[in-house]
């Protein structure tokens, strides 16, 4: 086991200069000894330390996880932060409401008293980051069961991740990079008192929705703006009017000197996911199972918020958030299979694995350690194809895809106080309940919901084999005739989940007679059921993927020793490099790597909400009142694309440049390259990014904010 660390350092160090600069995620803490010497020549003026260090401020300490699934940047030693649009969307939507529409009109605090508390969200600091591999490694050994070296992977974690939280108020977490081949202890301090600043109206902060949704060009000015706050003391608290803007070590001063061809530029983020070692038989699992569950129930799903929102204002309000996350990954896994098809990467994949299999078959020792991966995999990924699929399913359209069945799951806490006639426990349960609802009924609306749970209902039915069905699909064929329009209408004549005022009228007497009769509870509980033993089922095929993913990475690393590895994206604060420019999607097209607001007035349509342009953004484009956010050709630049290497969790990672200033909020990938999870184009794929002086225009000249300026560090020559 220690072999294969040592192999993977030497590897690295070794013949890191083959790195191409636009490809890869990379590691903060190893890039003094893989990447600066490249970065140095494509122009960074920073050092390693400048980026990374423990103990001195750098430009990690600027760097925030945002809520549970973007990044962010402390822009003003006052706390206040910038990340996209569509990352504060939520947010925003929860402080929407008809006589306060946020999302449709903006908003900006001229003061701090005027910051509205933003419930429920939190910004994460990473303190650092340890390699702790040969400490795990120690406790393992070849001879173990996949079950016991996980076993023993997490007990050994869990006490790392103890000592290095003991005495501080610190969180801390072991991950595992190269398939289980390397691990790093990840030291978090986390804020929860943040205050909602500032965001422009959805025409300009979406403008495009998802229509341009990655595509390129891109006139969106995707950015909002939050302020964490701490204790007097300066550590994480929750909200009090006592609390104070948060001091951070470093927040990144902002750049007014544009954009060039050719500029280097870094992106610092969470990356969330990327499977770039992924087999063939991994890779036709995503395509034609998970991404085709995203694409046809989430089609059908959209299709019925859609209609309804457009109907309605408050049904637009309500699922403005839910729409924007559900079309996002749909168009995605739609993306995707088109790009893995045309790269034709399930081709190249096979050609790697019978080169792996000859090369594991050129020696005793090979063949004993790696002859039987391959096999293993495709045996296991073939066992489980079913029930990956009824998995998927199950997941999109009955527990994501159907409001009421995953909102009654949460009575299950009641059902067992109701069993065990506990009154302490019985008022627990509904105080609890009571609170959930209010959030949940906010953001709700029955007609839709079903809608979708008729038309979803169907479809598991008729894609998905029966053995896999829940009991109450027999409920539906017998008492309805298979009928589910009539299902979904009787659900939601008699669920105490289907409206706001039977839920309360039933917290406010709950009966367990009542509860368990519940058409929606009783199938939620039989949809949960029937998770729980499709996933018992995966157990064994997982564990053998898991192990078989792990020698496979750890035998390509020996079999192209001259070759650099970066490991996939998990969630963990990466560093990509790369450079400004345009490209070629294809035969006598090319794209340059900017956009100006002019676009923005070509593409207005009054009578499409997508593409609808604010009266003073274009009083203010016809004056070309751009003040010193213009670039030297005098127009006024909107995004700009580069080659870093992104994916999901990057949303609001800052764009820097050599020096080290924010010139740049990247916000997106382009459609030709949606294949990037699994595989990296690097003639094709980009980083889309709003251009940080559009941002400080919107700010300034749109919304009057002068006062979000002043506190900025604006760097102009």
């Amino acid at each position: 086991m220690k072999r294969i660390a040592s192999l993977f350092f030497i590897v690295c160090i070794g013949f890191a200069q083959l790195a191409k600069a636009d490809e890869g995620m990379w590691l903060l803490p190893l890039l003094n000894k893989l990447n600066m010497n490249k970065m140095n020549e494509l122009g960074l003026k920073l050092s390693a330390e400048d980026i990374y260090s423990i103990n001195n401020s750098s430009l990690k300490d600027a760097i925030v996880i945002f809520g549970g699934g973007c990044t962010g940047e402390l822009i003003s030693d006052q706390g206040l932060i910038l990340t996209n649009h569509h990352c504060g969307y939520g947010s925003i939507q929860a402080l929407s409401s008809i006589e306060h529409n946020y999302l449709e009109d903006g908003f900006w605090a001229k003061t701090k008293e005027e910051e509205l508390p933003a419930e429920g969200l939190k910004v994460t600091f990473m303190k650092y980051m340890e390699d702790v591999t040969e400490r795990i490694n120690a406790e393992l050994s070849d001879d173990m069961s996949e079950t016991e070296r996980q076993a023993k992977i997490w007990e050994v974690s869990s006490n790392i991740s103890k000592e290095a939280t003991e005495g501080n108020n610190y969180r801390a977490i072991v991950k595992d990079y190269f398939e289980g081949n390397q691990f790093f202890l990840i030291v978090y301090e986390i804020f929860t008192d943040v205050r909602f600043v500032g965001a422009p109206p959805s025409s300009i902060g979406k403008f495009g929705h998802d229509t341009d949704n990655w595509m390129w060009p891109r006139h969106t000015g995707d950015f909002s703006m939050f302020r964490v706050y701490c204790g007097p003391d300066g550590k994480p608290a929750d909200y009090s009017k006592d609390n104070v803007p948060y001091q951070p070590k470093h927040h990144l001063p902002v750049s007014l000197k544009g954009v060039e061809m050719d500029d280097f530029a870094m992106t610092i983020g969470f990356p969330g996911s990327t499977e770039r070692y992924l087999t063939s038989w991994g890779i036709e699992e995503r395509m034609n199972i998970t991404n085709e569950a995203m694409i046809t129930p989430r089609g059908i799903k959209q299709d019925i918020w859609n209609e309804d929102m457009m109907a309605s204002e408050k049904v637009r309000i309500q699922y403005a958030s839910k729409f924007s996350r559900s079309s996002n990954y749909w168009k995605n896994s739609i993306g995707m299979n088109r790009g893995l098809e045309k790269l034709n990467v399930l081709e190249k994949k096979r050609a790697l694995e019978a080169e792996f299999a000859e090369w594991a078959a050129g020696s005793d020792e090979r063949k004993a350690k790696y002859g039987e991966v391959l096999s293993d995999l495709e045996k296991a990924y073939e066992a489980q194809a079913p029930y990956r699929k009824a998995r998927s399913y199950v997941l999109e359209c009955l527990l994501r895809g159907t409001e009421i069945y995953s909102f009654s799951l949460r009575a299950r806490e009641l059902q067992t106080a109701l069993e065990n006639d506990n009154q302490e426990e019985i008022d627990a349960a509904v105080k609890k309940l009571t609170e959930a609802g209010k959030g949940f009924y906010k953001d709700y609306y029955p007609e839709t919901d079903r809608k979708v749970l008729a038309a979803l209902t169907d479809l598991y039915y008729n894609t998905i084999d029966k053995q896999f069905h829940p009991e109450f699909y027999q409920t539906i064929n017998k008492k309805f005739k298979g009928d589910f329009e009539k299902y979904a209408n009787t659900v939601f004549s008699k669920s105490i989940f289907s409206s706001e005022d039977k839920f309360n009228a039933f917290l406010a007497k709950p009966s367990l007679k009542k509860l368990n009769a519940d058409l929606a509870f009783s199938a939620g509980l039989e949809i949960s059921e029937t998770y729980k033993n499709i996933v018992a089922q995966l157990k064994e095929t997982t564990s053998t993927i898991s192990k078989a993913n792990r020698l496979f990475m750890a035998g390509l690393m020996e079999m192209h020793p001259d070759k650099v590895y970066y490991s996939d994206a998990n969630f963990s604060m990466r560093l990509s490099y790369g450079t400004v420019g345009d490209y070629e999607p294809r035969d006598g097209v090319k794209y340059k790597y900017y956009t100006t607001i002019d676009g923005i007035m070509e593409k207005e349509d009054p009578n499409n909400y997508e593409f609808i342009v604010p009266q003073k953004l274009k009083d203010l484009w016809k004056a070309k009142d751009y003040g010193q956010y213009a670039d030297k050709d005098g127009k006024l630049h909107v995004c700009f694309t580069t080659n870093n290497d992104i994916t999901g969790g990057n949303s609001g990672s800052p764009v820097i440049n050599a020096n080290g200033e924010l010139f740049g909020l990247a916000f997106d990938g382009n459609w030709e390259a949606m294949s990037g999870d699994i595989a990296f184009e690097p003639e094709l794929q980009k980083c889309i990014n709003v251009d940080i002086r559009y941002v400080l225009f919107v700010i300034e000249k749109y919304a009057g904010a002068t006062n979000l300026i002043d506190e900025m560090t604006l760097v102009k020559e």
